[in-house]
């Protein structure tokens, strides 16, 4: 049996390895976009991925069209601002369309963008720029929702609070927050990629939290007593990433403090949840809980959406 060939950008990034290596489990040939200045040290660390290099200019449609020709989907793990997001994601995507390639995963793991407002939230609406442009593009796009990174929770979400032993929150204690790991994001972007039957949206969460319940697992795994610490209003948030914004703007930064923010009140406001979930499109993939998460257990067996 012919092994599909997967052009995946961005492999050399943290999600991005995670999804080659998912890939090339699932029985993929992937072919890795770099630069062609790439450095012979993350060439040899593609490789030991099990990927093979693809030289081409990403700003030059017609030689990523040229290094995706024959490619089933072309997978998407760019991480950045308008540049990448837009600019290089939309060379990228006019290239798989040149290239014949009949299917594109954008790189717009993240929570439910689609459900939320513009204007509040800049990732969110740079996601929502780029999906009117590929909803426009003559290949079937397929996105992976999947909420926030359950490995974010410590400094980059900082709602845990060790030496207080809280977990803060803003509105209700117990409004669902979703969460999926890096790993089973990537195996799940893995599996869609290598399946020719997805549909536009495939929403997913390891798992469905609240902070009442995230104190209550911290609890269990450190044996110390965690408790939930409401620490204003969801539009006090809204208000706080508004000013924080203005106060530093740090306009180069895909994830400054305010971003942050944006991305808490959308959670916590219920706005980005994810639903209905789709965990199981394929049931041979495995789940990591947050409890698993925190004490650092290996899941061992596949679970249910809710």
């Amino acid at each position: 049996m012919t092994r599909p060939t997967v052009v995946l950008a961005g492999a050399s990034g943290d999600l991005g390895g995670r999804i080659a290596v998912a890939l090339v489990a699932g029985g993929a040939q992937v072919r890795a976009l770099v630069r062609p200045d790439a450095s012979p040290t993350d060439l040899a660390r593609l490789r030991e991925l099990g990927a093979t290099p693809a030289a081409a200019d990403p700003a030059d449609v017609d030689a990523v069209a040229a290094a995706s020709e024959g490619a089933a989907v072309v997978v998407s793990a760019l991480n950045g601002l308008r540049e990448v997001v837009l600019d290089r994601q939309s060379a990228l995507l006019d290239a798989a369309v040149r290239a014949g390639v009949p299917r594109f995963i954008p790189s717009d793991f993240s929570a439910d963008f689609t459900r939320t407002e513009p204007g509040h939230n800049r990732n969110f609406d740079l996601r929502r720029e780029f999906g009117g442009r590929a909803d426009r593009a003559s290949i079937r796009v397929t996105s992976v929702l999947n909420g926030a990174f359950m490995d974010m929770l410590g400094a980059e979400m900082p709602i845990i609070q060790p030496r207080l032993r809280r977990v803060l929150h803003w509105g209700q204690a117990d409004q669902p927050l979703d969460f999926t790991t890096k790993d089973d994001t990537a195996a799940y972007t893995a599996a869609a990629a290598l399946d020719a039957t997805t549909p536009r949206l495939l929403r997913i969460a390891g798992d469905t939290v609240s902070a009442r319940s995230i104190a209550s697992a911290l609890s269990e795994s450190t044996g110390r007593p965690y408790r939930t610490l409401r620490v204003g209003s969801t539009a006090s948030l809204g208000a706080l990433a508004s000013i924080a914004r203005q106060v530093a703007p740090q306009p180069g930064q895909p994830f400054p403090a305010w971003q942050g923010m944006q991305y808490l009140h959308d959670m916590f406001t219920g706005q980005a949840q994810l639903r209905p979930l789709d965990n199981d499109r394929y049931p041979d993939l495995h789940w990591t809980r947050l409890r698993d998460h925190l004490t650092g257990r290996k899941v061992t067996a596949p679970h249910r959406s809710r």
